[in-house]
């Protein structure tokens, strides 16, 4: 499930949608899935395609950090570790995806051989969008987040609580990383509103 929770600070309002997923390989395509039901609610589907590109690239590095990388993981090999947590908010023209996981490493931009099969995820969203970065939230772990452009802001129908489902397989295990991921995201957005709503100087 993921519930969209507006505030409206003095310059507009701002939009978030977020939500727990094992940190498995199927956490990516569930993340591409939330992208696009987020942002075509949100009146903004013309940016689905270069917003799941940015989320499954992230998502794939969490799941790499912290997660099992089997393709076809066990039931019982999932444990109340593998959790990461995914998240999208749009203030004004900018739209900001943020994935969080339990590692509190840094992620490395590498510049693998041409012939290498992976290893370009940051070099991509670094590319294709105006910044990331990383966020350290109070509950542990870390946040990398990015930030694509937007021509208009996001409309969304009125506030209601908006369900997804989450394939068995992609289920987060419930536990204190499951509120760990929680506690980020909620203070990511937080922190976010709290630098939306600051006046700027004149």
């Amino acid at each position: 499930m993921t519930e969209e929770q507006p505030a409206s600070p003095n310059r507009g309002w701002v939009y978030t949608s977020s939500l727990q997923l094992a940190a498995v390989p199927t956490a990516a395509n569930c993340s591409r899935a939330f992208v696009r039901l987020t942002l075509t609610r949100w009146k903004l589907a013309d940016y689905v395609e270069t917003a799941e590109l940015v989320v499954s690239e992230l998502v794939t590095n969490a799941v790499q950090a912290t997660g099992l990388t089997n393709p076809e993981p066990k039931s019982w090999d999932v444990t109340a570790e593998h959790v990461i947590g995914v998240q999208i908010r749009s203030t004004g023209t900018s739209l900001v995806l943020d994935v969080w996981d339990r590692s509190s490493e840094a992620p490395v931009t590498k510049n693998p051989d041409d012939d290498a099969e992976g290893g370009r995820g940051l070099m991509l969203i670094g590319a294709t969008c105006k910044q990331w970065d990383v966020f350290w939230p109070h509950a542990g772990g870390k946040i990398v987040w990015a930030e694509l452009g937007l021509d208009r802001a996001a409309k969304p129908p009125p506030l209601s609580t908006m369900p997804v489902r989450i394939p068995g397989a992609t289920k987060p295990p419930p536990g204190p990383v499951h509120t760990m991921a929680e506690e980020a995201l909620l203070q990511r957005f937080l922190d976010a509103l709290y630098q939306w709503d600051r006046p700027r100087p004149s």
